[in-house]
């Protein structure tokens, strides 16, 4: 037997209180001392019965923890432990699992009451809000028998490494959108198409009215026969998500940071983007671009977004939002859609954004997507009942009014915008491109 999984409930030291008790008694009554003297000989039998019964068996309780490699930021990931009692009785076990320090959980504890012979699992949910490496340490089992004197603590070492990514399970969440869109078509105006006009389908024989500059001279010299390239109107367009990884990124909400939503958002724009045969691809950036994955449609362009997403961390630097023209203006040559995801701190700095915006929205179709604080909202939604109560609501209503004075002039110089709060950004911005998908804006 191991010391140092040996334990005693508070009964044992309770029943010894009172055998003590009723020996300082005996000195007054000196019949009590005889009951004294069996109450501790009850105490001690119990207490070896206990520790027999406990110990009889080397792995009388044996756990094992479930957990995937991968988890979901945002979302709620499952962890499962298997029991199983080897003892011939009843156990009752508390589970304190050693889960990852991020979490702040010292408390942390289940019950699970196991019969003879009996396997269970227990199952549980944490939700990270940040992206990286967790580890999980041991498992710790403090098992009793049923007379509840003794506990013998089980340890199982069993190191775990999880790696949070973005919230994948938003994005398949969001996957019927693109599937699905029950979008009223009436009332719309066809505009022209994003991307290229025309992509190759196949070669087939010429015929008088074809246009004879698809006269493939190779295959013609093949076959003998005068051949024709056929081309058909190409579906897809370029989506790139540029997504502002500076200081106005870093503000916290509901213990994720801004620049977490909008990673979430950026991760399910391109998943719908390739589920609706466009060409996803991604640009993260601050004082300097540190990221820029070419966009494409390939079967594993989601999982080179996610991979590189999952890296990103904010910065507290000024972004650089010129040398992000420059760079969009030298690589992606063919007019696309651009997701900017950003927020704006004052109107003094959307100001000294808004030239490069505008020259971003000269050579493509530009979605500003930022964010709306609804701690301010609620400060104006209150009743003020000193002047400093005033006062603050007065800056909060001008934040306020701000902000929707930014989407006018950004939609005033042909910008699209999206102005929504942390929880909504996701669904909001799909919504938005499914909308600018089905007018075909270019």
């Amino acid at each position: 037997m191991q010391l140092t999984s040996f334990y005693l409930k508070k009964n044992a030291y309770y029943t010894g209180f009172v055998a003590v008790l009723l020996f300082v008694l005996s000195y007054f009554a000196p019949v009590l001392f005889t009951l004294a003297i069996v109450v501790l000989i009850c105490l001690a039998i119990a207490l070896l019965l206990d520790v027999i019964l406990l110990y009889s068996e080397k792995n009388g309780i044996t756990a094992q923890r479930t957990v995937t490699d991968r988890w979901s930021n945002g979302d709620e990931n499952i962890i499962s432990i298997y029991l199983h009692n080897a003892y011939g009785f009843k156990v009752i076990c508390k589970i304190i699992d050693e889960i990852p320090y991020q979490f702040q959980q010292r408390n942390w504890y289940k019950v699970a009451e196991l019969s003879s012979n009996e396997s269970n699992t227990i199952t549980y949910f944490l939700q990270p809000s940040e992206r990286g490496i967790y580890d999980f340490g041991s498992i710790n089992i403090y098992a009793e028998s049923p007379l509840h004197l003794v506990i013998r603590r089980y340890r199982f070492v069993q190191p775990q490494t999880v790696r949070v990514y973005p919230s994948y399970m938003q994005m398949r969440r969001y996957e019927l959108i693109a599937t699905a869109s029950h979008m009223p078509q009436t009332g719309t105006k066809r505009m022209r198409k994003l991307g290229h006009s025309m992509e190759f389908e196949q070669i087939k024989e010429y015929v008088r009215g074809d246009d004879y500059r698809t006269i493939n001279w190779t295959a013609t010299a093949r076959r003998g026969d005068m051949m024709a390239n056929s081309y058909t109107d190409e579906r897809s367009q370029q989506v790139y998500c540029l997504i502002n990884k500076g200081r106005v990124m870093k503000m916290p909400f509901d213990n994720m940071t801004l620049l977490d939503y909008a990673i979430n958002a950026a991760l399910a724009v391109s998943n719908i983007a390739v589920q609706k045969h466009d060409k996803a691809g991604l640009i993260t950036f601050a004082e300097r671009i540190d990221a820029f994955i070419l966009a494409d449609k390939k079967p594993g362009q989601i999982n080179t977004i996610l991979e590189q997403l999952y890296k990103e961390q904010t910065t507290f630097s000024e972004p650089d939002l010129e040398q992000l023209f420059s760079i969009v203006r030298n690589r992606i040559t063919n007019r696309s859609l651009l997701i900017l995801f950003t927020n704006f701190e004052s109107y003094e700095s959307f100001n000294r954004q808004l030239p490069f915006l505008k020259l971003l929205a000269h050579y493509h179709l530009l979605l500003v997507v930022f964010f709306e604080n609804t701690e301010v909202k609620k400060v104006t939604e209150t009743k003020a009942t000193t002047i400093e109560g005033v006062y603050i609501k007065t800056i909060a209503e001008k934040y306020i009014h701000e902000k929707r004075q930014m989407v006018k002039t950004l939609q005033q110089n042909g910008i699209v915008v999206v102005l929504s709060t942390p929880q909504d950004l996701s669904i909001k911005t799909l919504n938005k491109y499914l909308e600018l998908k089905q007018r075909q804006v270019g």
